[in-house]
């Protein structure tokens, strides 16, 4: 086996959609809007514009074809990860295959997995999120996002509302497995690119306290309009 497995409880959970919202419901009925649709319908104006701006330039049938087939490419590398995370012995599909190829150097690294596709809730804060991965990089333990994309990223900028995702799943994290002593202070995000090493974007301790803040933020704009 490539990397140690020492899995945390499972939570039993299901998914819920209710107009254009996402929210995940536990085992005792609770349910909780998911981090993706509170960053949704809280995201600043300007990247709604540019949003609208690429939209309009590349044509409303192009806009959606190019979504659709990142998400499914996006799906079916989850899947693979997850088989392979999980020990599974799993073929990589051919269109998953230079994503996979990117992200082996990185896989190099990923020792302790703790969650896989793992759904967390903040009790608390009122959210909750599925998470790609818990697990240690380099020997320290951390939150995991896989991204995949055509092109390099090359600036924290770019990944847009992505840092504050990984803060949020950190925070519903610790909380959901305080039982465990879990305490994440650090996260990782990987985008995985054809025909290149997959770029990696470490978040320390210090990092993460800055997207819990804003965070924190979105979280109030959001009860604040929609409570």
């Amino acid at each position: 086996m490539p990397h140690t497995i020492n899995l945390l409880p499972i939570q039993t959970t299901r998914l819920r959609r209710s107009q254009g919202r996402s929210y995940f419901v536990d085992a005792q009925g609770q349910n909780l809007p998911s981090v993706t649709s509170i960053l949704n319908a809280t995201k600043p104006a300007e990247a709604r514009r540019a949003l609208a701006r690429w939209k309009q330039r590349v044509g409303p049938e192009t806009a959606q074809q190019i979504s659709t087939s990142a998400s499914r490419r996006g799906s079916q590398t989850h899947k693979f990860l997850q088989d392979y995370l999980l020990g599974r012995d799993s073929v990589c599909p051919d269109p998953v295959l230079p994503y996979w190829q990117s992200l082996e150097t990185v896989m190099l690294h990923i020792s302790n997995v703790r969650l896989v596709e793992g759904t967390v809730f903040h009790y608390d804060l009122g959210y909750a999120g599925k998470v790609d991965c818990v697990a240690s990089y380099q020997g320290v333990p951390c939150v995991v996002d896989w991204k995949t994309s055509d092109r390099p990223k090359e600036t924290i900028q770019r990944l847009y509302d992505n840092p504050l995702q990984v803060a949020a799943y950190c925070g519903a994290v610790n909380h959901t497995y305080a039982p465990q002593d879990v305490h994440l202070t650090t996260a990782l995000i990987v985008i995985a690119i054809p025909d290149q090493p997959a770029e990696v974007f470490w978040f320390d301790a210090d990092d993460l306290r800055v997207y819990w803040h804003q965070w924190q933020e979105r979280l109030q704009q959001f009860y604040g309009d929609h409570g």
